[in-house]
């Protein structure tokens, strides 16, 4: 098992310091990353936190998954490495105003 963890469900208000706060309680907090939209700032609801130890990692898990923070449910779990997803640019001219795949 690796020490970061997803942690999906997070109220839009909550900060990176009340849920380093919320994990401490299962071991000591490396880091915390709430995601947020580039262009609102606004959270999107899911960041990540990395605990010191693998054992402190799942002691988070079994501690809060499912459980109520901030008047959401969380859903905790081992973070997945990221996968690389094809670049896309925004179509600037022309109909339909979608994505394109670059070639």
């Amino acid at each position: 098992m690796a020490n970061k963890l997803y942690v999906g469900g997070l109220s839009y208000d909550t900060t990176e310091d009340t849920l380093k706060e919320y994990f401490s309680a299962a071991g000591t907090v490396q880091s915390v990353t709430v995601i947020k939209d580039k262009f609102s700032g606004k959270s999107k609801g899911f960041g990540f936190v990395e605990m010191a130890s693998d054992e402190e990692a799942q002691k988070a898990i079994e501690m809060f998954n499912g459980q109520e923070f901030e008047g959401r449910t969380l859903k905790v779990n081992e973070a997945r490495p990221m996968e690389d997803r094809p670049r896309r640019t925004f179509n600037r001219g022309g109909s339909g105003g979608g994505y394109h795949n670059d070639r």
